[in-house]
């Protein structure tokens, strides 16, 4: 493959230089298979060592269910990941629902992803800058954090960036194969997570300075539309009642949001690392650069990873203050890739920049390498702690009942959906003791409806403990504490 030099916005076509026929194709491999490799390796390390969490097993019981109950319980999730549940509901039906068949595609989409950023790169500037761009992606604590994950987070990123490839390819030359893979990948996009949809505003707003595609991206787009039609209808029905732990922003979450774009941290996941903060700046003072040295030599390349890193994130922001919040450092995973490419693009110039390239990935590194093993929601040892400890006589009760997935995952158990279940959990007749396992039970100065689910907890500890008498209490995790309480007597 040939590799683009970067050309001002006002040349009408981008020129390639010409390659030697024996290096060329075989570096420009290597930029691209460099990069891939790298992310799947830091991803496959220790890829079974973190808990599963509480979405994590939520994606169990959904991809596991057979028939219409499969549909059903897409359809209460409100169609979000559709795309992704499918092919695992496959592959869990051929391989068993362990922790590394059902993690093992996020991995693989992760490495997918940094390579798709590479050739991006390679594309849009040269093989220097795909590199760095490519290696800048795969070092970074929220995509590694994903491509550990059972969610659909990474194969949405992965199929976002293969959506700006494609566009690049239908804005520079048409061509019917480009306009089916744009309309693939970004349709496909959408379906893995419903907050890829807010990649197509920062691709119209590039069609300012190539007006000459919009024809063809504009059907492009209409197309992905007409694709997105059950998806709607699914996200309608469901209703937007699933976001409501969402707060509006504040500067906690404004500073997550930033925190997660530059990889400097995954916050509330993990505690911050001692670098967090200074690699969050020199980051945003990098990209400030960038932007003003694109103001003064405007092109295309930052052009669109620019657009690619700001309007998405303008937009959830915006719509977090004006409508439902949606500005979560889980939904700014959408423009991490153009973080990279407009690094990469700055610093892969010259000498000091690839130095400052070095202390980048270093900083990302030092972020990155404590996250390792650490589960911020430990459902394995708070199931081990209750099985152990749980008599004869014994009642178990959880809050919400979506806290009975993760549970009965590591308790062998079948794993039924529930979904948003916050109900006060109904317990059978002659209880001797009572073990409420709680998490995600609602925050009690978060938004409205967290509030509520909240005191409905609340309320119902004080149930039990007027009934079966005093409780000990056991915490497991810290980013969403799961915590174990025992009502009754102590032996």
């Amino acid at each position: 493959m040939a590799t683009q030099t970067e050309v001002p916005l006002a040349q009408p076509t981008e020129m390639r230089p010409q390659a030697t026929k024996r290096e060329r194709p075989a570096w420009s491999f290597a930029a691209v298979a460099g990069p891939a490799a790298l992310a799947l390796v830091l991803c496959l390390y220790e890829l079974t060592t973190r808990s599963l969490w509480l979405d994590e097993a939520a994606t169990v019981a959904i991809a596991s269910q057979q028939g219409s109950a499969l549909w059903s319980a897409i359809a209460h999730d409100g169609g979000n990941m559709l795309g992704y549940y499918a092919p695992l509901h496959v592959l869990i039906g051929w391989f068993g629902h362990g922790e590394l068949i059902i993690r093992l595609p996020s991995a693989l989409a992760a490495g997918a992803c940094a390579g798709l950023v590479a050739l991006l790169g390679l594309r849009l500037f040269d093989r220097r800058v795909g590199v760095l761009a490519g290696v800048l992606t795969a070092v970074s604590l929220p995509l590694v954090f994903w491509g550990q994950d059972a969610r659909g987070y990474a194969p949405m990123l992965a199929l976002v960036v293969g959506s700006f490839l494609a566009l690049e390819a239908l804005v520079r030359s048409g061509g019917r194969r480009a306009w089916i893979a744009y309309v693939v990948l970004t349709t496909l996009s959408a379906y893995a997570s419903f907050i890829a949809i807010l990649i197509l505003p920062a691709q119209l707003l590039l069609l300012l300075w190539r007006r000459q595609a919009w024809r063809r991206v504009v059907s492009a787009v209409a197309a992905c539309a007409v694709c997105w039609v059950p998806l709607a209808v699914l996200a309608l029905e469901r209703g937007s009642g699933q976001l409501f732990w969402i707060p509006r922003p504040s500067l906690t979450t404004e500073g997550q949001v930033i925190k997660t774009l530059t990889s400097a941290a995954f916050e509330p996941n993990f505690r911050p690392a001692w670098a967090a903060t200074g690699l969050a700046v020199v980051t945003v003072v990098l990209l400030a650069l960038a932007a003003v040295r694109l103001v003064r030599q405007p092109a295309w390349g930052p052009l669109l990873a620019l657009s690619w890193l700001v309007v998405p994130v303008a937009l959830m922001w915006l719509e977090s203050l004006v409508g439902q919040s949606l500005f979560t450092p889980r939904n700014a995973l959408v423009s991490l890739p153009a973080v990279a490419l407009l690094l990469a693009w700055l610093l892969g110039r010259s000498r000091i920049g690839w130095a400052a390239v070095a202390i980048v990935i270093a900083l990302r590194a030092v972020t990155l390498v404590p996250s390792y093993g650490v589960s911020p929601e430990n459902w394995r040892a708070a199931t081990a702690y209750v099985l152990h400890s749980e008599r004869p006589g014994d009642c178990l009760a959880f809050y919400p009942l979506d806290a009975g997935m993760p549970f009965a995952y590591y308790a062998g158990q079948r794993v039924s959906p529930h979904v948003e279940r916050y109900e006060t959990p109904r317990l059978p007749s002659g209880c001797r003791r009572v073990w409420l396992v709680a998490s995600h039970q609602g925050q009690p100065n978060g938004p409205a409806g967290s509030r509520a689910h909240y005191a409905r907890y609340v309320a119902l500890r004080h149930a039990l403990a007027g009934e079966y008498g005093g409780a000990s209490t056991r915490s497991f995790g810290y980013a969403s504490v799961v915590w174990v309480q025992r009502f009754g007597p102590q032996r």
